[in-house]
Order: C-alpha cells, then structure tokens, then sequence
C-alpha cells in the first residue's frame, strides 16, 4: 500500500521542480487599493511562521499575514496540453494568514501538471474590524474571477470553465464566491466588472465554517445554495478538527437544491494537509479530483 504514495510523493517534487517559475507576474486586483482599505494603517506583510511552528509533511509552511494588497498570480498550464480549464486557487489560515505555499503555489503546480490553468489568490487577511470575515476577501475573489474572465482571449483560457478551489477558510471562502455572484459586494471599476463573477465550478478541500454547530448544523447565512450553485466536489476526514459536518451538512443542501455534488469523506486525516501525501487516504483526494474534474470533461481541451 505504500509504493503507489511514494510514488505519487516523488511525482510531486519532480514536478515543482520542473514547474518553477512557471508563474506570471503577481497582478494586483485593485489598482486604486482595495474598496475601503484606504485609511487603514495596518503591519507590513510577512510571512508570520514562528521557528519549529507546524511543519506538514516534515516540510515549512508559508504563512502570510497583514496582507493588504490582494493580488492574482496566474501559473498557465504548459503550452501543450493546456486544455483552457482554469482554478482560481484559494489558500486557509482561518481569514487570518494565507498558507500560501501548501495551499496555493504547491496546488497551481499540481493543477498545471494536469493542464489546467492555475491563478493563485493571496487575498487580504485578517477580518477587517467592522466587517463579516469573509467580506473583503469575498470582493478580491469576484474581482479576480471577473479578471480571469477579461484577460481570456490573452491567457488563452476558455472563459466558461473557470472554476474556484479552496482549502479550509479558503474553502468557505470558494463557497461563498460559489453562491453570492448575483451582485459584486463593491461598485464596478472597470471592464473585468462588467464579467460574470460566477465559478463554473467549485472544489472545497476540508472547508471550514459552512454549517453552524450552534443552530444545528444549519447552512451559513452567507451561503444561499440554490440550483445556479456551481457542481461541486468536497473532501475532508472524519477526524477533521473543523467538522465534518461541514462537508455533510453542505452536500446534504446541494442535493437538496439538486446541485451535482461528489464528497469523499475518509476515516482521519485530521486537517491542514494541503496536498502533501500521508499515510492517511483523505491525501489521496488529488486523484479523486482529478477523476471529477476529468468526468466533467474539464481535462479535455477545448473546442
């Protein structure tokens, strides 16, 4: 059983190695600074890791805090076999730091490898004081699909299939862009403003915050699920300390709104893994992802 993880492990670090630098340049989102940021005096950004702090897979962790101005990198997927698709990827650390390589950089390669175009969203953390937690990252993920959608014909991507994937507070956050679209939480700028901020489709690795354990495991005000919610799939362990419940409880209401749903549920893996392999199955969710995103023909080039 541990050969095909080994594997799957070597694969890995080829793979960031032949995919390095393969990035654009870091776009920022807001060229005027980010809707009511302006008076804001906040600390420099960082990376906030404290020595000998949470190593994954015996391997750092980049966390990113004070971050103020949001940006869009976009990793494209080798020339030859691009297939159009393209995620943006969105990074947890609980709204209050970005994992921003085990979350983010690590998956744009793991995406490109499959041919889908990657944009890696290092939106602003933490909570703005006065504000829902999700809110200003909420503006930087509608503004960056809707910049994803405008800048197709150059990125040579297929403007309708481009889905959002994100990790824990990432994941509500992929979540809440994946219901609230009807209406951008901020005035129009520009022509990537006048573009559907609608994923076409929604991936959400142990997502946090989804369904309220005080009121019964019912579904997040901020998440009004309805038959325009994009298909989806989820992943997360039954040991997962931010609650399983999340994933059952969300996929349970997309049912209800007849939303396709896939949901893998594994017996542990606790929480955190990015797509660092273990011994626990739940890390083997990129392959199952993969499979969906294949079913859905998004791995196929476009026409």
């Amino acid at each position: 059983m541990q050969l095909p993880r080994v594997l799957f492990a070597s694969a890995l670090l080829c793979l960031n190695v032949l995919t390095a630098g393969a990035a654009e340049s870091a776009i920022p989102l807001w060229p005027q600074g980010a809707p009511g940021e302006q008076d804001l005096q906040l600390p420099a950004e960082a990376d906030l890791t404290k020595p000998n702090e949470g190593k994954v897979a015996d391997k750092t962790v980049i966390r990113l805090g004070n971050v103020s101005a949001p940006s869009l990198t976009f990793h494209p997927a080798p020339a030859a076999q691009n297939t159009g698709t393209t995620v943006l990827v969105c990074p947890g650390g609980g709204y209050n730091i970005l994992a921003l390589d085990l979350e983010g950089t690590e998956v744009c390669d793991w995406l490109n490898s499959l041919g889908v175009n990657a944009a890696l969203l290092k939106y602003r953390v933490p909570g703005r004081k006065g504000r829902a937690r999700h809110e200003a990252p909420l503006e930087d993920a509608q503004r960056a699909i809707g910049l994803l959608r405008q800048r197709a014909v150059e990125w040579k991507l297929d403007p309708q299939r481009i889905g959002i994937l994100g990790f824990s507070a990432g994941g509500h956050l992929a979540a809440v862009a994946s219901n609230q679209f009807e209406k951008r939480g901020y005035s129009a700028l520009d022509e990537a403003d006048q573009q559907s901020c609608r994923p076409d489709f929604t991936v959400l690795i142990y997502p946090a915050y989804l369904a309220l354990k005080d009121e019964g495991n019912k579904i997040a005000p901020e998440l009004p699920i309805s038959a325009k919610t994009p298909p989806t799939f989820i992943a997360m362990s039954q040991d997962d300390p931010v609650r399983v419940e999340n994933a059952l409880f969300y996929s349970l209401a997309l049912k209800e709104a007849k939303v396709p749903c896939e949901l893998h549920v594994y017996p542990s893996g606790g929480h955190g893994y990015g797509l660092r392999p273990s011994d626990h199955l739940v890390t083997t969710w990129p392959a199952r992802a993969a499979d969906w995103m294949r079913s859905r023909g998004l791995l196929k080039s476009a026409p």
